[in-house]
């Protein structure tokens, strides 16, 4: 009787443990006119965001909110980060971290296919971070070059921003799809840090925040995905390098085949 009490509480702790993690994936859309953002760091205008993807968290401890936009286009992934509820500006010192697993193996352990983008409010630098480093202050992450076309960039939102005109930080991010590879299924992490009250939120909600260095173990990211398979975007240069000379072989080979026909 005893053992099977005890198996009874250990499945009930096991399940709970897994469903600690269990949250409804992000849906990235596709848009046509992503290539048109301006990189600044905030809403330009009331329509620049418009055609993306919309989250909205809320953080019942402190009644805090953090509005994400996601969309993709052709070789990029963009993502708006925005702190509606930060009105104090700390610049240099707020920032935002976002992160993509793109095998989406939840490894426990950050491995080299697991990057990580961050940048500050106002900072002149942002940065690109890779798994699979040895050193475990920061999640196994280490910092490497940013890929050419890689932006990310923070700054302070206000008079056009859909969700408070009451100055706050915002931050934006091309991600180029080349670099994570591929994918309709991404695992999924972003945070901010407010260092005024030297707090960070986070997505999923329930990891640790008490390091604002600290990027969790992918195992414990949620995922984005492109619900119509639209992500990952087909590259077309890619297809004619593959299509053309097919093309050329086969007609090639009709027009031998036309010439024995007639002339032979």
């Amino acid at each position: 009787m005893l053992s099977k009490i005890v198996l009874g509480i250990f499945v009930i702790l096991s399940f709970s443990f897994s469903s600690v993690y269990a949250v409804e994936p992000i849906l990235i859309t596709s848009s046509g006119v992503a290539d048109k953002i301006i990189f600044d760091g905030k809403w330009s205008d009331n329509l620049e965001w418009k055609t993306s993807s919309y989250d909205q968290f809320h953080f019942a401890d402190d009644n805090s909110k953090i509005v994400l936009r996601s969309a993709h286009q052709d070789d990029f992934i963009y993502i708006q980060i925005n702190a509606v509820s930060d009105f104090t500006l700390d610049k240099g010192s707020d920032s935002a971290t976002l992160c993509f697993d793109s095998k989406n193996d939840k490894s426990s352990i950050s491995k080299n296919d697991d990057y990580c983008f961050f940048t500050t409010l106002n900072g002149k630098n942002s940065f690109t971070y890779q798994g699979g480093s040895p050193v475990s202050l920061n999640g196994n992450f280490k910092k490497i070059q940013n890929h050419k076309d890689y932006i990310a960039i923070g700054n302070v939102s206000g008079k056009y921003d859909r969700y408070d005109a009451k100055p706050h930080p915002t931050y934006e991010f091309k991600i180029p799809i080349d670099l994570l590879g591929r994918s309709d299924n991404y695992g999924f992490y972003f945070s901010t840090f407010d260092a005024n009250s030297y707090k960070k939120y986070s997505w999923p909600k329930q990891l640790d925040t008490s390091s604002p260095l600290k990027i969790p173990s992918p195992s414990q990211w949620g995922d984005i995905i492109s619900p119509d398979k639209s992500l990952p975007e087909f590259n077309y240069s890619i297809f004619l390098l593959f299509i053309i000379p097919i093309f050329l072989i086969t007609s090639f080979i009709t027009k031998n085949r036309i010439s024995k026909v007639y002339f032979h």
